[in-house]
């Protein structure tokens, strides 16, 4: 039976290319989590008024992987010490967020927060907010497998691939082989 996680840490786009690769993941389904507007649209979101972020759905065989270990990915992923920014994406949609789905979850998310912090990967505190999930909302259908569909947009080359090759340096033998 398939696990779920909710989890954002900059822009939907990245995370969920990386997160298409990993071994074990099932499903990836970007939207939004964590706001006060019902069926928020993409536009809505990136006015930062709805106190929605832009996260990831995603599915995975517990069986290949399990929770610890996509956590531990998104850590790599993203910088979890910067408030409300990824590199020139700033804003309260762009925090680095772990939506958990149960107590477990919760329990497991705050031991892989405190071994983070003990390992000083960042160098600076962690700033990734640990919320109980509430509704979560698919985005719109052109922001699905956006990479997939437009790798030689802009922002694809210059901000998604690099974190490709950054994932595939740093969790190898966890994505499939590259194509």
């Amino acid at each position: 039976m398939a696990e779920t996680a909710i989890l954002g840490g900059g822009c939907f786009w990245c995370l969920e290319a990386v997160y298409r690769q990993m071994r074990g993941i099932t499903s990836v389904m970007p939207g939004y989590a964590g706001g006060a507007v019902l069926h928020p649209t993409y536009k809505q979101v990136c006015s930062g008024l709805t106190g929605h972020a832009e996260v990831v759905k995603l599915e995975w065989d517990p069986a290949v992987l399990d929770y610890r270990q996509i956590l531990q990915c998104f850590f790599v992923l993203h910088d979890p010490t910067t408030l409300n920014r990824q590199g020139h994406d700033v804003g309260s949609q762009y925090r680095s967020v772990i939506f958990y789905t149960s107590a477990q979850q919760c329990e497991i998310a705050k031991e892989v927060i405190q071994g983070v912090t003990d390992s000083h990967l960042w160098g600076a505190p962690l700033v990734t907010q640990l919320c109980a999930l509430d509704t979560f909302w698919p985005a719109e259908v052109e922001h699905h497998n956006y990479y997939a569909k437009h790798p030689h947009a802009g922002y694809c080359q210059a901000v998604i691939a690099p974190k490709l090759a950054k994932a595939r340096k740093a969790l190898g033998t966890l994505l499939h082989p590259a194509p």
